[in-house]
């Protein structure tokens, strides 16, 4: 049986990263969705919201589920005998930075993980969650972005703020 594992921050989910989870789950047995705990960052959405977001937003695919994780991605990679990882490219500039991370997490792995890369659909390419956030924090409606539920979302956090 084949696994792997998309993960990200997702904060919030968007279009583009829905365009890889897609196409994940039709290559792969079971996908996980692994949300980062990322103590360096601040995101706008906790753990638990951005978890219950992607959950809401992949529940017609069967063979993905959502979990969050805190560590080193390998770490939780080989308690679950997962052995692919799955990353979205939307430039060059993206490949860059995940060839390193790849060769990095295939080396430290003794080459038991390897990472396939997936390049987003031309319809997407230009989008990432801090564009999201962005237009949303100015009350731009980001629902060419985002699925209905996430924009509301982002709607009543930035309104509270």
């Amino acid at each position: 049986m084949s696994k792997a594992i998309y993960p990200g921050s997702f904060d919030p989910v968007t279009f583009g990263h829905l365009d890889i989870i897609k196409r994940s789950a039709s290559m792969f047995d079971e996908l996980v969705v692994g949300v980062l705990v990322n103590n360096a960052k601040h995101p706008l959405f906790s753990v638990e919201e951005r978890t219950q977001m992607l959950e809401e937003a992949v529940k017609e695919y069967p063979n993905v589920s959502v979990i969050a994780f805190d560590g080193l991605l390998i770490d939780y990679m080989k308690e679950h005998d997962i052995s692919v990882i799955v990353r979205g490219l939307r430039a060059i500039t993206d490949f860059d930075y995940e060839l390193q991370i790849a060769q990095s997490n295939r080396k430290v792995s003794n080459e038991t993980i390897d990472t396939v890369f997936l390049t987003t659909s031309i319809d997407y390419a230009y989008l990432s969650s801090s564009i999201v956030r962005e237009y949303a924090s100015y009350g731009t409606d980001v629902r060419a972005f985002v699925p209905e539920f996430v924009a509301r979302r982002l709607q009543d956090r930035y309104q509270s703020k």
